[in-house]
C-alpha cells in the first residue's frame, strides 16, 4: 500500500462539486478508494462567482472523500470548464540552423514558445496547446518527429484559450480549502478519458458532456483532439424551464426532471398527471407529464442544436473529417429519458450514451458507472499520468500526531519524501515518453508554476 501511487481529481461543477481519490490495481484498472460529493455553491456556468461558498463545498467533498477512503489529500487534478473557454486552431513553425543535426526536445520546446506569443484577447490566457500532425520539411502527417532529420519543422496545434481571471479565482479556491494544485484539465478532455475508446477517437467521434451550467463538445479524429467548445447551457436551464413553466419551487422542478422528465414528448400519453404538493397547506399541484416533457424537450432541442452547430463548424459534412463512431452522451444530462433519441433525430449520427465503468475495476461501485462521474473519473486518470501521490493514509500520521483535527503539514510531507525515493525501483516499469506526452508535461508544469506564482504574490 505505501507504494501506491494515489490519484486525487476534483470535478467543480455548477450543480456538484466531487473529490475522487484512487489508484491503479495490478490489471491497470482504476480502483476507487473514495468519493466525496457536495452540492455546488457559488458556481454559476462552470465560473467561480462566490469564492466563500465555493471553497467550503470543495472542503466539505474533500472532507467526505477522507472519510471514506481513510486517506489524507494533499493536492488536485482540478477540471476547467465554463463560458469564457474557446479554442482556436494555429500552424507554426520554427526553422533549424543545423538541417544535419537530428530533431530533439529543444526544437519542439521551441516550437511550442512560439505558439505561447500568439496575441490573445486582453485578460486571455492559454490553457492547454496541443499538438496535432508534425511537418518536416514538407513531409506531411508525422506524429512523432523526435529522432528525424530536417531544417523545417511545423506543426498543427489545438490551442484552448480561457479567462486568466477566472482560472486564478479557481486557483485560489484550492488554495484555500488547503489543497495544491497539480494539474488543470479542460472537462470535455477529462472526460473523453473516461468513457471514450482509442477506435473511437480514430475512427472520429464528438463527446457532449452535459453538465448542469455548461455542455462540452470535444471532438477526435485520427486519435488527435480537432475541436473543443463550451456552450452556456446545461440541465440547469432546463429544471429553470421547468419551474417557470409549471410555478413551482426549484427543488420540485428537478425532482420532476429527474424522475418523470422525457425529451421526446410523444412517449406521454395526456391523461399521465402527477400530483406536486403545495407550499404551506395550500392545495397540491397537478402538472402533465405530456407539459413536462414539452418543455424539457423545447430546451433540449436548443442545446444539441448549437452543440450540432459547433460540429458543422469543424467540418463534419467534409467525408475526410466524417465522425464514424457518431457522438458519446454523458454527464448527468445524459442521464435524461430519451435524450439518445432525440439527438440521433437531430444530428443524424449515431449515438450511445457513455459510462466511465470501461476503466473502472470490476468491484467498483455501481453508482460510479453513472455518466455523472465521467469527469471526475477522468481527472483521476489525468492525476494517476502525472506520477504524484496525492494522498497520504491516514493511518500513517496518526503513529505521528494523535489529534487528527490539526495535521501539521510536516507530518504529512515525511512519509512522502521516503516513499518517492523508492517508488521508481518498485512500481514504475521503465516507460517511453511520447512527444505529445512530454509537451502535455512540461506545458503543465510551467503553467501550474505560474498560477501558484501569482497566488502567493497576491498575498
Amino acid at each position: 500500500m505505501n507504494k501506491d501511487n494515489i490519484a486525487v481529481g476534483l470535478d467543480i461543477g455548477t450543480t456538484k462539486i466531487v473529490a475522487m481519490i484512487g489508484k491503479k490495481n495490478e490489471y491497470g484498472k482504476l480502483e476507487i478508494l473514495g468519493v466525496g460529493k457536495s452540492k455546488s455553491l457559488g458556481v454559476h456556468r462552470g465560473v467561480v462567482n462566490n469564492i466563500t461558498q465555493t471553497i467550503q463545498s470543495i472542503q466539505q467533498a474533500v472532507a467526505d472523500a477522507e472519510n471514506d477512503s481513510g486517506y489524507k489529500i494533499n493536492d488536485v487534478v482540478v477540471g476547467i470548464a465554463g463560458q469564457h473557454i474557446r479554442s482556436i486552431q494555429h500552424s507554426d513553425y520554427i526553422s533549424r540552423p543545423n538541417a544535419e543535426e537530428v530533431i530533439g526536445d529543444a526544437d519542439i520546446d521551441a516550437l511550442i514558445g512560439q505558439v505561447h506569443k500568439l496575441a490573445m484577447l486582453p485578460g486571455e490566457e492559454i490553457i492547454h496547446v496541443l499538438p496535432q500532425e508534425f511537418k518536416i520539411d514538407g513531409q506531411a502527417e508525422i506524429k512523432e518527429p523526435i529522432g528525424m532529420y530536417g531544417g523545417r519543422l511545423e506543426s498543427s496545434f489545438h490551442v484552448v484559450v480561457g479567462q486568466a481571471a477566472s482560472i486564478r479565482n479557481l486557483g485560489r479556491c484550492i488554495k484555500s480549502a488547503g489543497l495544491e494544485l497539480s494539474g488543470l484539465t479542460l472537462e470535455p478532455l477529462a472526460s473523453a478519458d473516461a468513457v471514450l475508446s482509442q477506435e473511437e477517437k480514430e475512427a472520429g467521434v464528438a463527446l457532449i458532456d452535459i453538465g448542469g451550467g455548461t455542455t462540452d463538445l470535444a471532438i477526435f479524429k485520427d486519435g488527435i483532439i480537432r475541436h473543443t467548445a463550451v456552450i452556456p447551457f446545461g440541465g440547469n436551464v432546463i429544471t429553470e424551464d421547468i419551474k417557470e413553466g409549471c410555478s413551482i419551487i426549484e427543488k420540485q422542478a428537478e425532482l420532476l426532471k429527474t424522475r418523470f422528465g422525457s425529451a421526446w414528448p410523444g412517449e406521454n400519453k395526456d391523461n399521465e398527471i402527477v400530483s406536486i404538493p403545495g407550499l404551506r397547506g395550500r392545495e397540491p399541484k397537478e402538472i402533465s407529464l405530456k407539459n413536462l416533457s414539452k418543455i424539457i424537450h423545447a430546451r433540449v432541442v436548443e442545446i444539441i442544436e448549437q452543440v450540432y452547430a459547433e460540429i458543422k463548424l469543424y467540418g463534419h459534412e467534409d467525408p475526410k473529417k466524417k465522425l464514424i463512431a457518431g457522438i458519446v452522451l454523458t454527464g448527468g444530462g445524459a442521464q435524461l429519458q430519451h435524450i439518445k433519441q432525440l439527438v440521433e433525430y437531430i444530428t443524424g449520427m449515431d449515438t450511445r450514451i457513455g459510462y466511465p465503468n470501461e476503466h473502472l475495476a470490476g468491484d467498483s461501485d455501481e453508482e460510479l458507472s453513472s455518466p455523472l462521474y465521467a469527469t471526475a473519473v477522468g481527472l483521476v486518470m489525468n492525476s494517476i499520468r502525472n506520477n504524484t501521490k496525492s494522498a497520504t493514509p491516514l493511518v500513517e500520521m496518526k503513529k505521528e500526531e494523535p489529534v487528527v483535527v490539526a495535521r501539521p503539514q510536516v507530518v504529512v510531507e515525511e512519509p512522502i519524501i521516503e516513499e518517492e525515493k523508492e517508488e521508481p525501483k518498485a512500481t514504475q516499469p521503465i516507460k517511453t515518453e511520447t512527444t505529445d506526452d512530454r509537451i502535455k508535461r512540461s506545458f503543465f508544469d510551467k503553467y501550474i508554476d505560474k498560477i501558484k506564482e501569482f497566488l502567493d504574490n497576491a498575498e
